[in-house]
């Protein structure tokens, strides 16, 4: 492996890193730095990016930023494709993926990158996604059945049944949802979030699914549930276009059916 050296200009730990110079395409982003092992207060560094030199999303230039400028800079990534879910940020003010934000969609001339809001930070970019991860276990997310497996080994259903999942079954669990709504903040440790209850309709929805009472007892909770007063971050935010209130609003819906 090669050996990593920094360009001469770049100066770790002194919060501003300036393009090289002959830079075509300066591009400045404002990164929130945090590292609970030094001991010292959050802080935001400057980096100035040729972005001439690196691909065109925000990702991009994280990536040049970490390989080329500041190799101590932490964030998550994986797929690059907008699937996994592991870029999930806050970038120039939005709850979004990394991958699929465009540098040039960005407003400011300085691009803020911070965290997702009001979650535990682990370092720099990275949240503590353990009781969200925790949140949707708790929603058993699997074919809950009674009923004997088929002869032939799958459970169908019909075009129309499976059609009425669109738009739930895309969900990347990548928290942006959840973490831009103001009942998630204050309410967290007892309300399931945007991001949950969109994944714990998707199996009430599924025709092939034989608990949907059990699941609706489970979500019977003033604040599990109730606390979602429709506020419609959820469906500004979500990257993949899909609406959490949407199906926060049918389990409302199935939850008074049942009591008529």
């Amino acid at each position: 492996m090669a050996e990593f050296s920094l360009p001469k200009n770049s100066r770790i730990g002194k919060g501003k890193h300036f393009a090289s110079p002959g830079a075509k395409k300066p591009r400045v982003f404002k990164v929130y730095r945090w590292n609970p092992e030094d001991g010292q207060n959050p802080r935001v560094d400057t980096y100035e990016v040729d972005t001439a030199a690196c691909g065109p999303m925000v990702l991009d230039a994280l990536l040049k930023i970490k390989n080329e400028i500041d190799p101590t800079l932490a964030f998550r990534r994986s797929c690059r494709e907008g699937i996994c879910g592991s870029c999930a940020m806050n970038i120039d003010g939005v709850n979004t993926l990394a991958c699929t934000r465009a540098i040039e969609d960005c407003s400011k001339s300085e691009v803020p990158i911070y965290p997702l809001p009001h979650m535990e930070v682990i370092k720099d970019l990275v949240p503590d996604l353990t009781h969200f991860f925790a949140q949707y276990a708790s929603i058993k997310p699997w074919l809950r059945t009674q009923s004997a497996t088929p002869a032939s080994g799958e459970r169908l259903q019909s075009k129309e049944d499976r059609a009425k999942l669109d738009g739930l079954y895309e969900c990347i669990l990548c928290a942006c949802c959840s973490t831009s709504c103001p009942s998630y903040w204050w309410n967290g440790e007892r309300y399931l979030g945007p991001a949950i209850l969109l994944q714990a309709y998707r199996w009430i929805a599924d025709s092939r699914d034989e608990d949907t009472g059990q699941r609706l007892d489970e979500l019977e909770d003033p604040f599990k549930l109730y606390r979602c007063h429709t506020i419609m971050n959820c469906a500004r935010t979500c990257p993949k276009g899909l609406n959490p209130a949407k199906a926060i609003s049918e389990i409302k819906k199935l939850m008074l059916q049942r009591r008529v």
